[in-house]
């Protein structure tokens, strides 16, 4: 279903322009992190690409599949997901079974996603009261679960501790080294070096730079970027 090609796309809320004119094209392989400070448009531009949100000019073209949103072929993890009243294998057969596949399957499924979260031990746990980092974890399981081609991921680790964060960003590894497409919004730079492939780059709204990670770490192209890594941009 990739490339996912987005065409100059903007979006206006409460009389307020948040995007304008983003352009860019998304290829398969690599993990593509979105960067920049709160405020600049990351999460919106995030829920257009996945369809929560619709643009109010341009356009989403996955060039790889009909219509705008494939469904079962793209998932989406929030920064502070929602967790149902039952186990935390229970969370996870939940979404299998409204995917409509087989017991078998889901049962599956559901023990190889927590497993490669690192959640196995804690199953039958009841899910909203694991951490947030925990959580968090879960949160990637029931979504890698239903075998996804791409997954977004919005600040996953935006309230969680360094332990915690770095638990989540070796399971969001894992789940790249299976072949699935990372698509994730950080204001992180570290965050950013560690995980991304591409960086694209946002500031108030529009799409400032394109860049293969070391180079925008190293040779920045825009002043924009250059000052939100030395920190001389306000961060929202």
């Amino acid at each position: 279903m990739l490339p996912l090609v987005l065409e100059d796309l903007g979006f206006e809320a409460g009389g307020r322009s948040i995007l304008q004119g983003i352009s860019a094209r998304v290829e398969a392989g690599t993990r593509t992190v979105i960067l920049g400070h709160n405020g600049a448009g990351k999460s919106v531009l995030m829920r257009i690409c996945h369809g929560l949100l619709a643009p109010t000019s341009g356009q989403v073209r996955w060039t790889g599949a009909s219509g705008p949103v494939p469904p079962g072929r793209q998932a989406m993890v929030f920064q502070r997901p929602v967790m149902l009243r039952r186990s935390a294998l229970a969370n996870v057969l939940y979404a299998l079974r409204l995917a409509k596949l087989p017991a078998l399957e889901r049962r599956r499924r559901a023990g190889e996603a927590l497993e490669q979260v690192g959640l196995a031990d804690l199953a039958h746990r009841p899910a909203r009261v694991l951490s947030g980092g925990e959580q968090q974890r879960l949160a990637l399981a029931r979504a890698w679960a239903l075998r996804p081609e791409v997954l977004f991921l919005d600040e996953p680790t935006a309230s969680l501790d360094p332990s915690a964060s770095r638990e989540v960003e070796a399971s969001i590894q894992a789940i790249h080294a299976g072949g699935t497409k990372i698509i994730m919004t950080t204001h992180n730079l570290g965050q950013a070096r560690r995980l991304a492939d591409e960086i694209l780059f946002l500031y108030e709204g529009r799409l400032v730079e394109v860049a293969p990670v070391e180079r925008f770490f190293s040779q920045p192209r825009s002043a924009e970027a250059a000052a939100f890594i030395q920190g001389e941009l306000p961060w929202g």
